[in-house]
């Protein structure tokens, strides 16, 4: 099944707008879906297409790529003839897969886009941590493109629901609810979304079984092979990576999903594992949110990066993490959780699924937090900040119905010049309360 993904429109603009004069790379996590997209892009609109898979190459190609890429004539002449691909000027494209495997062929971007004759993506995961740079000259002929998850919206596409999501839009935009029926349809799905994830692998294998048992063992591999990469990549500092990522699960179970150093060491400091939250930040397997203390339209600038929450950055995983112990998740929990009929926390995958849908739609997390031990009526804690028209919105996130806003209202008083429109993300259909506008959580993604 050809999974239908938002990125891909990107990457036509891409082509329209470079004409060559810029290569584009897709970063993201991996098994999100970054090679198959390269494919599909090669086969649709370019004449021909060759790809350089730089986890699987021989020993010719890398020596081509690493010594050999003096004379571009004979270079593309090797490649054409050792992948039977003819190679057409201005109607071919070389995808480079996986390729912060192999620096060299990075910083030669720069010489192959001044050539002109071919256009070129490369795909890569890891592609900023310091030992896939520090070797080379990186390109400024790159242009950069995220690929995260499937949202909300693209998961629908693959239920065969496109009127679905596009009467959700048309509802957002209006500010109308859906109303009871249909809202009831849609929630179902978006709590299939929240357990399956957005990693095309295990929704494949959900919409080829419809069964949440087999679907789970597909997350487990791909939780594996974030493992082994720990192992291989976080040299030095692979039992802190480990750490914090097995704490994940434990730390967002919480009221306060605060990350608290001291679950890993009473003698845990922040500098100890500072790399090791950046590694998994930039190996993009989690989606780090920040304090901002003092919000304005720079959230960046006042932001504490040692007070920190650290969400998954596929809630599908997320929930095979929480269960990792088991042998499997079975059928009966999975369906348990769907029709909300077991007694475990569901708010951490509401927040975590808020935090999924806001990163996957361009914004970086923010929260505030202000805790007065001195006079509790000023303490407050708003989930989410975003900036929208040059001022911030607060978001809080509900995991039932229940709408209580202390917190919100605190917020609102304390920084009221400065912020836009106040958002409660909850389970409930549409509505405008006080100013707030309560969106139930599928309509995250349109934020």
């Amino acid at each position: 099944m050809d999974l239908k993904r938002k990125i891909y429109t990107k990457l036509c603009q891409w082509k329209e707008n470079s004409r060559g004069t810029t290569s584009i790379l897709i970063e993201g996590a991996r098994r999100v879906g970054k090679s198959y997209i390269a494919q599909r892009f090669g086969e649709n609109e370019y004449e021909t297409f060759l790809t350089v898979d730089f986890s699987n190459i021989s020993k010719e190609i890398l020596d081509l790529f690493e010594a050999e890429s003096s004379n571009l004539d004979l270079f593309f002449t090797k490649l054409s003839v050792y992948y039977g691909i003819r190679l057409i000027p201005r109607k071919s494209l070389i995808i480079l897969d996986e390729i912060q495997l192999c620096p060299t062929a990075r910083q030669l971007i720069k010489h192959l886009v001044a050539d002109g004759r071919y256009d070129y993506l490369e795909t890569g995961s890891l592609i900023t941590l310091r030992k896939n740079v520090e070797t080379i000259v990186i390109p400024s002929e790159e242009d950069h493109i995220e690929l995260f998850p499937l949202d909300f919206e693209e998961f629908l596409w693959a239920m065969g629901e496109e009127t679905s999501g596009e009467y959700i839009r048309q509802c957002y935009e209006n500010r109308q609810p859906l109303g009871q029926v249909l809202h009831r349809k849609v929630m179902n799905l978006f709590r299939q979304y929240m357990l399956v994830g957005g990693m095309p692998q295990a929704l494949l294998k959900y919409l080829e079984t419809r069964d949440f048992e087999q679907t789970d063992q597909v997350k487990r591999r791909i939780l594996r092979l974030y493992r082994d990469d720990v192992t291989k990549f976080a040299k030095g500092y692979e039992s802190k990576v480990m750490s914090i990522f097995d704490e994940i699960p434990s730390q967002l179970s919480k009221h306060e999903k605060k990350f608290t150093l001291a679950s890993l060491g009473k003698e845990a400091r922040f500098r100890q594992y500072e790399d090791a939250f950046i590694w998994l930040d930039e190996s993009m397997v989690v989606n780090t949110c920040f304090n901002s203390t003092d919000p304005m339209v720079g959230l960046s600038l006042n932001s504490d990066r040692l007070t920190l929450k650290c969400y998954m950055a596929d809630t599908g995983l997320l929930l095979s993490h929480t269960f990792y112990d088991d042998d499997t998740v079975d059928n009966e929990v999975y369906k348990a959780i769907l029709f909300d009929r077991m007694g475990i926390n569901e708010g951490m995958f509401m927040e975590n699924m808020v935090a999924q849908m806001l990163r996957t739609s361009g914004h970086h997390l923010y929260f505030y937090s202000r805790y007065d031990k001195e006079n509790s009526k000023n303490s407050m804690e708003i989930d989410f900040l975003i900036r929208k028209r040059r001022k911030i919105c607060p978001i809080e996130v509900k995991s039932s119905a229940y709408k209580a806003h202390a917190s919100l209202d605190k917020f609102r008083s304390k920084f009221g010049p400065r912020l836009d429109q106040a958002y409660i993300i909850y389970t409930k259909d549409l509505s405008l309360e006080d100013d707030i506008l309560c969106l139930p959580i599928y309509m995250t993604y349109l934020l």
